[in-house]
């Protein structure tokens, strides 16, 4: 193994290891943040300029945001799985174990999504009515799908090389390949829509477009050696070992995120029902709120490696310090973000339609009433990432029901029977306070664990007044 990787690897084991937390979570999580907000400003921006085409037209990027919701759980499932455990790999130093996960799961996740995205593209019809297209949207929602279908490859390695930079700590290499995309996107969104005269289509073919470019960039630092592991189909080893850790806490992040799309589906379902500027308000409440719950998940996802490296390396202690600092950071940006928001949403809704009042009305109802419980939803982010990175797959796995099954889904059912839209419109807050409450006693038996492994013989204390710092 070349010296100068061995070098950085040892060198970012003491940063993570060692360094103050205060100090650390920031250098690790800004770039996550700056590229999770640039991400969450695209998503807003293509709604914005597809909403010049209409209300069908905005409601169909609504129906396919459950698609790429999809896509992305099984890219998620895979490079989470990795990321979570090349992070312990590298804090026990095992670094070539980790460089060949990485390349595993980048080469598996690629062919696996590909194949899916094969036989989505040509049931696209079906599919897009399954996922709540009514008769006015469903041109637009298939035009759109054909697009992020033939992305599927690049949105596979796209994911996958990010969450191996992140997984090492190299979230700022992470940043730059989605940030190019995300640029990449913003300037070909108004070419292909308007000057082009493509439409819907134009936004999807300029997502599509943004993927390639991350996906190239993110390459970058694995073939020039920048990063601290190493991709290669050398290193390809499909082993039982490999999948079946990847696997413990892939399982729960694509159970998640595909819950999340399932949930997506029956919002826009009932949502449909009530019309295209339901549906489209819902869309536009969901990408708004996406913004600030964007800035607190870069902070989470810093975290992650962290817990990840220092459980590895039994700093057991440092991980709760390191928990209850991000809980910290992400309680301060609710407290900001939520209430500047919260006076803030009829101009935010406003920006997406201009002669629409019911998008209006129940777009800003549903971003002031998702304010009030934003930060029940970004701590219950934060909680999960102690469990995925610490690889405990149970927690994980009840996390990520609570919120799409456990609570959101049968919230949504009840009532809308109930209450009709206005249930509808409430229904993504209450699921918030439920998922807390699951939450928390899962949140008081992981810190009771990790105290209790603080206590055993060959835990590290040394670094325990560093960590507090």
């Amino acid at each position: 193994m070349d010296s100068n990787i061995e070098r950085q690897r040892a060198e970012r084991r003491r940063m993570m290891l060692e360094d103050p937390i205060m100090k650390v979570i920031p250098v690790i999580a800004l770039p996550m943040v700056i590229s999770m907000l640039i991400d969450a400003f695209y998503n807003l921006a293509d709604t914005y300029f597809v909403s010049q085409l209409g209300t069908a037209a905005t409601a169909a990027v609504g129906i396919n945001n459950s698609l790429m919701h999809f896509i992305r759980a099984i890219g998620m499932g895979f490079g989470m799985g990795a990321a979570s455990y090349m992070s312990r790999l590298l804090g026990a130093k095992k670094g070539d174990e980790a460089s060949k996960v990485a390349s595993t799961t980048l080469f598996t996740s690629i062919g696996f999504i590909t194949a899916c995205a094969v036989i989505a593209f040509f049931v696209r019809r079906p599919l897009v009515m399954l996922l709540g297209a009514t008769e006015t949207s469903m041109q637009y929602s298939m035009d759109y799908a054909t697009y992020i279908l033939l992305a599927a490859p690049f949105t596979a390695g796209e994911i996958a090389l990010s969450q191996s930079l992140r997984s090492e700590g190299s979230t700022t290499f992470s940043m730059i390949g989605m940030v190019s995309g995300c640029v990449v996107n913003l300037a070909l969104d108004p070419i292909f829509i308007s000057t082009f005269g493509w439409g819907v289509a134009g936004a999807a073919a300029a997502t599509a477009l943004s993927k390639v470019v991350s996906f190239c960039v993110l390459l970058v630092p694995f073939l020039k050696g920048k990063s601290l592991i190493t991709i290669s189909f050398k290193l390809f080893t499909p082993s039982k070992e490999i999948y079946a850790e990847v696997a413990r806490m892939g399982i729960p992040t694509f159970l998640r995120a595909s819950l999340m799309s399932v949930a997506s589906v029956v919002t826009n379902q009932y949502a449909g029902s009530y019309g295209d500027s339901v549906l489209a308000a819902v869309s536009v409440s969901n990408r708004i709120m996406m913004f600030v719950g964007s800035m607190v998940m870069g902070f989470g996802q810093g975290f992650q490696p962290i817990a990840g490296y220092c459980y590895g390396a039994k700093y057991y202690k440092r991980v709760r310090v390191a928990f209850w600092a991000t809980t910290a950071f992400g309680a301060a940006i609710c407290l900001v973000f939520g209430a500047l928001l919260y006076f803030l949403a009829p101009q935010a809704v406003g920006i997406f339609t201009s002669d629409d009042a019911e998008i209006i009305r129940v777009g800003v109802y549903m971003v002031r009433v998702q304010c009030l419980t934003l930060p029940f939803h970004v701590w219950g982010m934060i909680i999960n990432g102690i469990f995925q990175g610490l690889g405990k797959p149970v927690g994980a796995a009840i996390l990520g029901l609570s919120r799409q099954v456990l609570a959101l889904i049968p919230i949504m059912i009840i009532a809308n029977k109930l209450y009709g839209v206005d249930g509808l419109m409430n229904a993504q807050a209450l699921s918030d306070l439920a998922t807390m409450i699951i939450a928390i006693p899962l949140l008081i038996n992981i810190l009771g664990f990790l105290k209790k492994k603080e206590k055993e013989p060959d835990a590290v204390t040394e670094g325990s007044k560093t960590a507090e710092a």
